[in-house]
């Protein structure tokens, strides 16, 4: 069952800015190729394009997630964790998630989503469970590297995030699967 909290809204507030995507956008449906094939349908697991624009002054890197609050655990649902991607970055291709992440800056690094994979993981919602949302977010840090491990757990990235979050960009897409 969907909720209508923003779990971005526990946290102090920082400064906002813009990010937008040739393949996602706030309130519509993900498209096929934003979805799993994880359970047997037809998702390409291909992130999204992401762009972004007026990050605060003193960003020295960012950090991309994904995250659904939606999914049926108390703890939702981490589809995508990547840090310590470079200030002069702005913008990430689609299919930047992929395994091994060929297409993300040096430097750059992935955490394992909720799935045990160090990749993006499309949106699986279960049927007839109602519409999930999937936050897709850009943090500007005050930080060049977080000096995490690759055996960090996103949830682990969001405690050293908040400390040194500047700036916060949100898109927000949808999927809902009929029961």
């Amino acid at each position: 069952m969907s909720h209508s909290w923003d779990p971005y809204s526990v946290l102090p507030p920082v400064e906002r800015f813009t990010l937008r995507s040739d393949d996602i956008a706030d309130g519509r449906p993900l498209d096929v190729a934003q979805r799993s094939g994880l359970f047997g349908g037809e998702g390409q697991d291909r992130s999204p394009h992401l762009a972004w624009e007026g990050h605060p002054a003193g960003t020295r890197s960012f950090a991309v997630t994904c995250y659904d609050p939606d999914a049926p655990t108390v703890s939702g649902f981490w589809h995508w964790a990547v840090h310590d991607l470079p200030a002069t970055v702005t913008e990430l291709p689609a299919g930047a998630g992929d395994a091994g992440g060929a297409q993300l800056p040096a430097g750059a690094r992935t955490l394992a989503n909720d799935t045990g994979e160090h990749r993006f993981l499309g949106a699986a919602p279960p049927p007839g469970h109602g519409p999930h949302r999937y936050y897709f977010v850009v943090h500007a840090l005050d930080v060049d590297t977080l000096d995490l491990t690759p055996e960090s757990t996103p949830a682990w990235l969001g405690f050293h995030l908040f400390g040194h979050t500047l700036g916060r960009a949100v898109l927000v897409p949808v999927l809902e699967i009929p029961g």
